[in-house]
């Protein structure tokens, strides 16, 4: 009998040695296993390479290190070191300090002479002659100044046919009734009987559609963000939302998700002036350990990246109120203005949220089927009380095994019921992923977390910048795999970001593809 086990127990082993080495084969074929075993460090030259242009201690020479080979490059060397000074000291308490959260006061309805109140934006002659002389003029120039909500209105809106403006109950009202009613003539893009519900939300799977009204006060938005080099995505971003959030908490830490040095390149362009357009919105957020743990499995660094920028930021938060939303994206993960004014705006909505996003890689030109829908946002109240403050328990979907759940439900009388801000048809935001230029997704392979597997910065062959380009250049993934991509326009609805389409010469490595 114990012969008979140690047999059984004998051929177990085997067979999940077998399965491992087939698990993994495909990642050892990219990789020389003898070379990798002999060196003393597997992946000690992208590490003294990123190192040695990053990292600078105080007082050494701000010369950034050269690339040993023409075809690896340290990452976006368009970057220059902004000041000879330490950037932490140049911090102050700028990590530190307190943001009181204001009311908008932006007047976002109007009141027609008929009575009606109509969302300013999505209302035809809603507004009054002055307002609409001064966002006509301002559309003309092609400016993109002017009122509040009207820069997002030039962008292209969705060809569908226009809803009747009035609620289901308006209209069995109107049956019998010898009175004239009162409504909204919507624009293009916008429903409902205020002309306030754009069409992402329009077409969403929003359970109640039906109980939908405006706010007296709106909420307060926030948009919490981990940046580590997606420089013009952040710019993106910025413009994108500027109107509509009220608070970017933005999180840079001294080191890359791998547990490598950095600089604290975002905090220099912060204090060097580049963000002035928005900083009183910008509460920064300074992460300057790496978690215990971190380097062995990687996703407990990428988890906590999001816990700690939401459990710090939110505490530096001075005013929040449990109705105001919480929304938390990747960096390259960008919503569209529309859905976020929406749930500023309006009661009725339902909580958690996710956003479908229009999927592209490595630019906007490499659009991917489907979308990307991701749990982004909830109130402050479901975030603090279900939970517990952490952004990543928020971005997983089981909020309903949550132990709070059914307590904040009874209390606050909320319907917990998850949905999504767009649909797969109708976008709701961009994600863009691998978006750069070669240094860019260089610097990308070597300071990812070490648990995505297979990693591809620890191969030399996938960190060359001419495997790279031609990657750009095909749309092929590190694996060697060819997708299939549906035919784009960059004429068409949703394509990129506004502020990125009106850049086009800053911007046309992601509009078009470069080789």
């Amino acid at each position: 009998i114990k012969m008979r086990r140690h047999r059984v127990f004998l051929l177990c082993t085997v067979g999940l040695c077998v399965i491992s080495f087939l698990h993994y084969y495909k990642a050892l074929h990219y990789v020389s296993l003898l070379r990798e075993l002999s060196a003393p460090y597997p992946n000690i030259k992208s590490f003294i390479m990123v190192t040695g242009f990053f990292w600078r201690e105080k007082g050494a020479a701000t010369t950034p290190l050269s690339p040993s080979s023409p075809d690896e490059a340290p990452p976006f060397p368009g970057i220059r070191q902004l000041d000879a000074k330490d950037p932490i000291e140049m911090m102050g308490d700028l990590h530190t300090r307190l943001y009181h959260l204001q009311d908008d006061r932006t007047a976002y309805f109007v009141r027609t002479k008929a009575g009606a109140l109509c969302f300013r934006q999505g209302t035809e002659a809603a507004a009054p002659r002055e307002y609409s002389a001064r966002a006509a003029g301002s559309v003309a120039h092609g400016d993109g100044e002017g009122p509040p909500g009207m820069a997002a209105g030039q962008r292209k809106p969705l060809q569908v046919q226009q809803q009747p403006s009035l609620s289901p109950k308006a209209k069995s009202r109107s049956r019998g009734s010898g009175k004239r009613l009162v409504k909204c003539v919507c624009r293009p893009g916008w429903h409902g009987p205020y002309c306030g519900v754009p069409t992402m939300v329009y077409h969403s799977n929003l359970p109640t559609k039906e109980r939908l009204i405006p706010r007296e006060t709106p909420r307060r938005v926030i948009n919490a963000i981990n940046i580590n080099h997606e420089f013009d995505l952040l710019h993106a971003r910025l413009h994108e939302l500027a109107d509509a959030v009220d608070l970017f908490l933005i999180c840079e830490s001294n080191f890359t998700a791998y547990g490598d040095r950095r600089p604290l390149t975002f905090l220099q362009l912060l204090l060097n002036g580049t963000y002035d357009y928005v900083r009183h919105k910008i509460l920064y957020v300074f992460l300057d350990h790496f978690p215990e743990g971190g380097r062995q499995d990687g996703w407990i660094a990428d988890d906590y990246l999001r816990t700690f920028l939401t459990q710090n930021g939110l505490s530096r938060v001075v005013g929040a109120r449990p109705d105001d939303v919480f929304v938390i994206n990747d960096a390259d993960e960008i919503p569209a203005r529309e859905g976020l004014l929406f749930l500023k705006l309006f009661d009725g909505w339902t909580e958690p949220f996710a956003i479908h996003m229009r999927k592209s890689l490595y630019g906007f030109f490499w659009k991917q089927f489907g979308t990307l829908e991701v749990v982004s946002g909830c109130t402050v109240g479901m975030l603090q009380k279900v939970y517990d403050g952490d952004g990543i328990k928020l971005r997983r979907r089981e909020y309903y095994s949550m132990p709070g759940f059914r307590k904040y439900e009874n209390e606050t009388g909320h319907i917990l019921v998850q949905w999504s801000v767009g649909s797969p048809v109708h976008f709701a935001g961009w994600h863009c992923s691998w978006c750069f230029k070669p240094e860019g997704i260089y610097f990308k392979l070597v300071s990812a977390q070490n648990g995505d597997f297979p990693r591809w910065g620890d191969y030399e062959d996938k960190r060359d910048l001419n495997y790279i380009r031609d990657l750009i250049r095909t749309g092929g993934w590190f694996d060697g795999s060819q997708q299939e991509y549906p035919p784009v326009d960059p004429k068409e609805h949703m394509y990129a970001p506004k502020y990125i389409l009106e850049n086009f010469g800053k911007y046309h490595y992601l509009l078009e593809n470069p080789y």
